[in-house]
């Protein structure tokens, strides 16, 4: 937070920008990697990944508490910018080309969304951190977050340019839920429609916070489940049968005994270390929000220990009710219920949580991903090159997709 966030211009329209959950990323890893320093190894690596499951929760009860708080909003909108968000399905067009890159189970995290910070909490906590499918959503995610700002202001332009669809589309199609992919596949749509800007900010910036609060929930009830059955009918037909698969290579039946996204039994220890990572976690974040953004260190960190206490309650209920039900869903639940408007709650929720920058809670939360990386590093390694193809593939198929259906239900419904 301290470095802030920093733009490299490659010509007038389309720049680089390097922000701090990258920092956080980048540094976590090089303090497992350097050798010269040593408290930073797979003790710690261990530590951190058990410490993220928690801080992924976190993560999942800011932004339900900010879908309660727009519930009106999300109602009120029109069926195009609804509808549109089923163009994220549009990342799944890239499964058959890593298929036949030769990834494995790595294209269901790859592919199953755009593999921004909900998906990938999302993904973890189903699969486990050593899993195939983590390592393919983390991969897309750091490829996306270093050249995805760049490329899609440039695939913006040459859509614009050539796809006669009303710039509205394009607009919406801009919020796939990244703030800088956002603004960065505004610009050039604004440059050739500058009469329009402001309705085009409009529609880009509904668009985007559509995507945030409801993308969770299109992933984890939509796209994680196509991509799951597309992998077990295209792997046999597109996979390199004469190699050694990666699925055996990384052992995937062992994944299903990671204690990590194991559903253990609740104890009266477990939640005190909870609790405790919980604290430091919120003691961080309120640290790093008060550098980048100076809010109030109080009320940071009461919101802070508010949603804390929503993720163990979250992770307490998968540990308590039957029928193997995820902890991200009971804490998306609770974040919605007790932020809607005119809940006993919701003023005093929303007056602390509201404060919290996601961008400080997701840039602590990098730095342990940062570190428990580190101890798989040569596997993930192995993604490679072909990873950038898929990740190139997976912006351009959530834009067109959505661009495309949010232009036949702008025309449908008689507003274009």
């Amino acid at each position: 937070m301290f470095i802030g966030v920093k733009e490299f211009k490659l010509t007038e329209e389309v720049s680089v920008l390097l922000l701090p959950l990258i920092y956080a990323l980048v540094l976590g890893l090089a303090l497992y990697l350097m050798k010269p320093i040593k408290f930073v190894g797979p003790k710690q690596s261990k530590v951190a990944e058990g410490a993220m499951v928690l801080f992924i929760g976190v993560i999942i009860a800011k932004m339900a508490i900010s879908s309660g708080q727009a519930i009106s909003s999300i109602f009120q909108v029109g069926p195009a910018l609804i509808l549109q968000l089923f163009g994220d399905l549009g990342t799944l067009i890239a499964l058959p080309v890593a298929l036949i890159l030769g990834f494995r189970r790595e294209v269901i995290g790859m592919t199953s969304s755009i593999c921004r910070e909900p998906n990938l909490g999302i993904i973890i906590d189903k699969y486990g951190f050593h899993s195939p499918e983590t390592r393919g959503v983390l991969a897309v995610f750091v490829i996306g977050s270093i050249i995805g700002t760049p490329f899609i202001s440039f695939l913006a332009s040459i859509c614009i340019s050539g796809l006669h669809l009303h710039p509205y589309a394009f607009a919406m199609a801009s919020g796939i839920g990244s703030a800088s992919m956002n603004a960065a596949a505004l610009v050039p749509l604004m440059h050739m429609y500058p009469t329009m800007a402001t309705q085009l900010e409009a529609f880009a910036g509904c668009s985007n916070i559509l995507s945030f609060c409801l993308g969770i929930y299109m992933c984890i009830f939509i796209s994680l489940p196509i991509a799951e059955r597309l992998y077990k009918w295209l792997s046999p037909i597109l996979g390199k049968g004469d190699e050694q698969t990666i699925d055996e290579e990384y052992a995937i039946d062992g994944v299903k005994d990671d204690k990590y996204v194991a559903s253990d039994e609740l104890s009266l220890g477990k939640l005190k270390r909870w609790a405790t990572f919980l604290v430091i976690f919120s003691f961080i974040v309120t640290v790093g929000n008060f550098v980048g953004f100076k809010t109030p260190l109080l009320d940071v960190f009461i919101g802070m220990l508010l949603i804390s206490l929503i993720t163990i309650v979250g992770m307490s209920l998968e540990r308590i009710v039957p029928g193997n039900i995820q902890s991200l869903i009971f804490i998306s639940l609770i974040g919605i219920l007790i932020a809607i408007p005119g809940a006993p709650t919701a003023d005093f929720i929303v007056h602390y949580v509201s404060q919290i920058e996601l961008t400080s809670i997701v840039t602590a939360f990098l730095g342990y991903v940062g570190i428990a990386i580190g101890n798989d590093w040569e596997e993930f390694k192995k993604i490679g090159w072909k990873g950038i193809i898929v990740t190139l593939i997976v912006i351009s198929g959530t834009y067109l997709g959505s661009s495309i259906i949010g232009h036949l239900t702008l025309f449908a419904t008689g507003i274009v």
